[in-house]
């Protein structure tokens, strides 16, 4: 099996990559802005340039492609998940291959947990309503799969959302962690290994791969600075969000997911038990 990667620099891409190097022939990973260090198979790739995509895919030939590229910039994002999604989308349809896209939890807006693949998104926010848009455009592509998922974090390095509450409280800023957010935090090598099983089934459509733990972003925040040690919280507080500009109870139904798969999807806590 050949995979191309796209976002094998981005958080998701520095677990799934190595994964996916030990379970395939051949593996191609793109980064835009830096190569991950003594990376095997990196290629540089904007994903809103159509003909970079499409040469890319096209020399390669992969069997599978794995789109997990996204964007950190606020004047960025919605162009790079739209038009990433058509560019992905059109060379995967134009070379046969498989196309697995990394979609959202917060495509919904957190009224009607637990969402099943079949509920319809009513984004919030523009970040919900860019992925619902992408996932309408991987669509039109009949060997796909959305992935759609929750808050992903590591044991080896310091997720995103932690990350930000570390500089907050470094930085003696005011930090509150929302009790009335409810997610399913996905372990990054779950749902890498996810991915990749799912390269190699024949399930096409939407399927909702996340921990099976539910917890607050307050319960989950906590155990994550515990986890890594992160002791003064003199600025951390406990607060509730604004449930009309984001998703209260973005809860997802995995069960279809725990049928179909053979990869375990734990909870927090039950990662965090099998790694101390």
């Amino acid at each position: 099996m050949r995979v191309l990667i796209t976002g094998g620099s981005g958080y998701l891409g520095r677990y799934l990559v190595p994964l996916a190097m030990q379970k395939a022939e051949a593996v191609v990973h793109t980064y835009y802005s830096s190569a991950p260090p003594g990376a095997m198979g990196a290629r540089r790739l904007d994903v809103r340039d159509a003909n970079a995509v499409m040469e890319l895919v096209t020399d390669f030939e992969p069997d599978v492609i794995i789109h997990a590229a996204g964007s950190s910039g606020r004047t960025t994002m919605a162009e790079v998940i739209g038009r990433g999604a058509k560019h992905i989308t059109a060379a995967a349809a134009h070379t046969g291959a498989r196309l697995i896209h990394l979609s959202t939890d917060v495509v919904f807006d957190g009224r009607r947990a637990p969402y099943k693949e079949d509920d319809a998104p009513r984004p919030l926010h523009e970040y919900g309503r860019a992925k619902a848009r992408a996932e309408a455009i991987v669509r039109r592509h009949t060997n796909h799969v959305i992935v759609r998922t929750s808050l992903i974090y590591g044991l080896q390095e310091i997720d995103h959302g932690t990350a930000w509450i570390l500089d907050g409280l470094r930085q003696g800023d005011s930090v509150t962690l929302f009790t009335d957010q409810i997610r399913n935090p996905v372990w990054a090598v779950s749902l890498s290994n996810a991915c990749l099983e799912l390269a190699a089934l024949h399930y096409r459509g939407i399927l909702h791969v996340a921990g099976s733990q539910i917890l607050t972003r307050a319960q989950f925040g906590l155990r994550m600075l515990d986890w890594w040690g992160i002791i003064e919280r003199a600025t951390l507080s406990l607060g509730t969000g604004d449930g009309e500009r984001w998703p209260a109870d973005c809860s997802l139904d995995i069960s279809r997911a725990q049928r179909l798969l053979q990869t375990p999807l734990p909870g927090v806590d039950e990662v965090l038990k099998m790694h101390r």
